[in-house]
């Protein structure tokens, strides 16, 4: 039975990828910060939960050791932890900078690094990193994570390119809006930022640029994750998936 690794999978989009994996018959490890939900994830499909501090190198080795030790095998891994701080750059703070590249940049190559010869032994490896629309545009107020997201496409382009000849592929999947804790979090923030009230930050900022006027579904793309684990999704490697109602279509 194949194992996969979600990171970030106590809420949102990492847990409804978790929920998809256990449900197509992977045995899932649901690592996260937050143990009360994390365990309580792990608890619904069947899995194990690893507390896990992302901006922690040996944090990140105790994961992938850990993993191999309770299922002796790592067949995939979903790169998805993150977290988003809204400010003009020159009031950005400098210690979430580091920790917003260390979380989501630093951590996906340390974790990319660890199972990489697991993937290789095996012939056999998908690696998915859930990067961002801001990952391909930049918008305002946004410096630590649009920086991170973008270092993440070099990262898998890199990662495909020297994947290829050992069965593994690497993908990034760059959504908009997702309905997610994340996302919900970022309206009271964009609203300060911008100084206009909260129910109006969904329809003049969140969907501004968006043909298809509205929030993405987690679902949706837990959907493209299991495409991508598939045999089906083989041939596919070393790509950017925009996930994005029209946004980057103008």
């Amino acid at each position: 039975m194949k194992c996969a690794i979600v990171t970030g999978s106590a809420s949102g989009i990492g847990e409804s990828v978790a929920e998809a994996l256990a449900q197509e018959g992977y045995r899932v490890v649901v690592a996260d910060l937050n143990e009360e939900e994390g365990l309580s994830v792990a608890e619904k499909v069947s899995g194990l939960y690893v507390k896990v501090d992302f901006t922690e190198k040996e944090s990140c080795r105790y994961l992938v050791d850990t993993t191999v030790e309770k299922y002796g095998r790592i067949d995939v891994l979903v790169n998805n932890a993150g977290f988003q701080h809204v400010s003009p750059l020159e009031n950005f703070s400098e210690e979430i900078w580091e920790n917003m590249l260390k979380v989501m940049l630093t951590a996906p190559f340390l974790l990319t690094k660890y199972v990489w010869p697991h993937m290789k032994n095996q012939k056999w490896g998908r690696v998915v990193n859930i990067a961002s629309i801001h990952a391909m545009v930049a918008s305002p107020n946004k410096v630590g994570y649009i920086s991170a997201k973008h270092g993440l496409i070099g990262l898998t382009r890199t990662a495909a390119l020297e994947g290829g000849s050992h069965g593994i592929t690497v993908n990034a999947l760059c959504p908009a809006y997702v309905r997610t804790p994340l996302v919900e979090n970022q309206i009271a923030d964009q609203a300060k930022a911008h100084h206009i009230p909260e129910e109006e930050v969904v329809e003049k900022i969140l969907l501004k640029s968006a043909a298809i006027k509205r929030i993405i579904e987690p679902e949706e793309i837990a959907d493209l994750v299991l495409y991508l684990c598939s045999d089906r999704g083989a041939s596919i490697t070393g790509v950017a998936w925009t996930i994005d109602c029209g946004w980057t279509a103008q």
